[in-house]
């Protein structure tokens, strides 16, 4: 696969070398995400590799987090800006692992339909919370999300029965649009 290929071109050759219906956006109103290119530095997620978000997005991450911390709550980065090619491993390495791929699409979007590849997604956690966990929803995280995350442009994607058929994360958030 070249990469100068047409980004819609790319998605839809990883997407048949995955086994994945060239109807999966359709068949699940998902969008086709675009890769961010401009992209700047968040910080270090919580296996200390370097995370980047779009600049507005790092920006409103950043008052987000802040706003937070003054609040006594402890938000904390477990993934943010993925590629193609970085979504397209989660799936090999899961496949490879054993895992069908019913159970990936559950709880993962596939390459070209991730939010993560806007730039503008994060999945987080709290101290002493599993990452990646509905427990995080018991949490003081995630009941501040709820209730401040909107001032910041944040939101839930996948609230139970969401309309994606993907499973339910109250640790994944993203900011719908950029700043104009």
């Amino acid at each position: 696969m070249r990469s100068d290929e047409p980004y819609e071109a790319r998605v839809a050759q990883i997407l048949a070398e995955l086994g994945i219906p060239a109807s999966y956006g359709v068949d699940r109103h998902m969008p086709l995400h675009a890769e961010a290119r401009d992209l700047v530095s968040v910080g270090m997620d919580i296996h200390g590799r370097d995370r980047q978000l779009t600049p507005h997005a790092a920006a409103r991450w950043t008052e987000l987090q802040a706003a937070a911390h003054r609040d006594d709550v402890t938000l904390l980065l477990v993934s943010a800006f993925r590629s193609l090619e970085y979504q397209r491993r989660i799936f090999e390495r899961k496949i490879a692992g054993g895992q069908s791929l019913e159970q990936i699409l559950k709880v993962n979007a596939p390459p070209g339909y991730s939010e993560h590849h806007t730039g503008r997604a994060v999945d987080l956690t709290t101290p002493a919370c599993s990452p990646l966990s509905e427990e995080f929803e018991i949490t003081a995280a995630f009941d501040w999300l709820v209730r401040h995350g909107g001032r910041f442009g944040f939101a839930m994607t996948y609230p139970r029965r969401n309309p994606f058929g993907v499973a339910y994360e109250p640790w994944h958030w993203a900011i719908r649009e950029e700043a104009a």
